[in-house]
């Protein structure tokens, strides 16, 4: 895929400039969808006990309910995950390097109420972070993340990487991520130093090549150029997310149709039917040192979308395996359901 064309105008998001200013309503509105989004996908994990939701069958486990975690964090600002940011937590020798989990747009530490157990429970060191919030924003608005600019939530994800190396004496560790957060830790590794710190990158649903969002860029370009400075606005309030359109700068800084950066081993592991990074295949990288995986070559009966992709079972596995391929095992193949996971 060639991800070049006319990069977007970026600007740093800046505080808002008066009550009245209709880009401060503006603002205000798309913070408000967002938090409602939020809840939608908490209630989503509220409906889901997910007992089958183990990534293979006896070695693995999930909780059965993803309920406490999910209730603490959207009640109580800075409230853990479960199994997540243990800083007391020593690898083992079987699983040298702690895992850093890194969420996708508009989430927070929230969206591993599935992933973090599951690794937990195998013996790994957990650590998550909320990134990209904007500063300045009340609870709950100051839980919506992914917003900044990528490269700025790089130099997070960089930070938090360090005081994870620092807290365990490890050498390197692994990053799991899904969408954006499958996405900006590549710029991570590529600009920041990060290869000689990541052994195995794992990316859920990554959109190294951009997103059409099924269609919806062109749109959006249009009324770009219908609505003046609709563009910078967008910008100003969610800064990653003009990066995420083919032909961005940020994208055509990443390269991702050249070789993939060497030092880590990449697994890519998307759907076919995700509805927000469009194509799916703007996933893959080439190289030597990447593997590329379609849930639904390995399980035709595996449905899950975008969201869902953070809760699947089959990927759950694949996430496993990508950490410790030496005790790989297939991944079991069921009925699992779009938006909810398994």
């Amino acid at each position: 895929m060639n991800a070049r064309g006319a990069p977007w105008a970026i600007r740093n998001p800046g505080p808002s400039s008066g009550v009245g200013c209709p880009g401060s309503r503006l603002m205000m509105r798309v913070m408000a969808l967002s938090v409602i989004l939020l809840l939608v996908l908490v209630a989503l994990e509220l409906v889901r006990s997910s007992p089958s939701a183990t990534a293979s069958s006896g070695s693995s486990f999930v909780p059965p309910t993803p309920v406490p975690g999910v209730t603490a964090e959207t009640l109580t600002s800075g409230a853990p995950s479960l199994g997540v940011n243990d800083w007391s937590c020593k690898p083992s020798a079987a699983h040298p390097e702690p895992v850093v989990l890194v969420h996708g747009l508009l989430a927070n530490v929230t969206e591993w109420q599935v992933m973090a157990p599951l690794l937990a429970h195998n013996g790994y060191c957990v650590f998550a972070l909320t990134y990209g919030t904007i500063p300045g924003l009340a609870f709950p608005l100051d839980q919506v993340g992914g917003l900044l600019p990528m490269e700025q939530s790089a130099q997070e994800l960089s930070a938090f990487v360090d005081r994870v190396l620092a807290a365990t004496g490890a050498r390197k560790v692994d990053i799991v991520g899904h969408s954006e957060g499958a996405t900006m830790p590549y710029y991570y590794v590529k600009f920041l130093g990060g290869a000689a710190k990541v052994d195995h990158y794992v990316g859920l649903a990554p959109l190294y090549h951009g997103s059409t969002l099924d269609g919806l860029v062109p749109v959006a370009s249009l009324l770009g150029q219908l609505v003046p400075g609709a563009p910078q606005t967008v910008a100003g309030i969610c800064g990653s997310c003009p990066e995420s359109v083919p032909g961005s700068a940020f994208l055509n800084a990443l390269d991702a149709d050249a070789s993939a950066v060497p030092g880590p081993t990449y697994t890519n592991i998307v759907t076919r039917y995700d509805e927000v990074v469009t194509p799916y295949t703007s996933g893959f990288l080439n190289g030597p040192n990447v593997t590329n995986i379609v849930l639904q070559d390995q399980c035709g009966l595996d449905f899950s979308d975008h969201i869902a992709l953070a809760a699947d079972p089959v990927a759950a596995q694949d996430v496993l395996n990508a950490l410790d391929p030496q005790r790989a095992m297939t991944p079991g193949c069921g009925l699992v359901l779009p938006l909810l996971g398994g």
